[in-house]
């Protein structure tokens, strides 16, 4: 399975915000749109994540406010990235080695989406159930004859 799997199913709602901007505004979006990300635009291009991860540690190190803060200053910029392309299980072990939790799809230098722990994991659980499904349906169908017939066959 692939990444561009997971985002035929997810879609492509995407929320940015500028770096720039207000945390407080991020974190507003983040709240409204119960999302545990969002990634950072400037220009165009993809220059950071930021998560709920950031915006925790962003308040406990300003004493519980972000008053001036700005996007800039708490994001990830240099957030692990993937392409459509990229295998689930590649991108798992990934995910597992740098503790992301959120991870953009980039095709060239174009966003196409963000994939989260959560979407891998429905993913691989999906997967599994389907092809359990067709175990189990193979084997209800399992030939009359008992094993001696079935191994004759195989």
């Amino acid at each position: 399975m692939k990444v561009s799997d997971i985002l035929r199913v997810k879609g492509g709602t995407l929320y940015a915000v500028a770096p720039d901007q207000p945390l407080a505004e991020a974190i507003s979006v983040m709240a409204e749109r119960d999302i545990g990300s969002v990634v950072v635009i400037d220009h165009g291009d993809l220059v950071g994540v930021l998560t709920f991860r950031e915006v925790i540690l962003a308040l406990v190190a300003n004493g519980g406010h972000v008053d001036h803060t700005l996007v800039r200053s708490v994001m990830d910029d240099h957030p692990l990235t993937c392409t459509p392309d990229t295998d689930l299980d590649e991108l798992r072990r990934l995910m597992l080695g740098r503790h992301a939790r959120y991870t953009p799809v980039l095709s060239q230098r174009t966003l196409m989406g963000v994939i989260s722990f959560y979407d891998v994991a429905k993913a691989v659980v999906d997967q599994q159930d389907f092809e359990n499904r067709m175990l189990k349906a193979y084997i209800r169908d399992w030939p009359a004859g008992g094993e001696e017939e079935a191994r004759v066959q195989l």
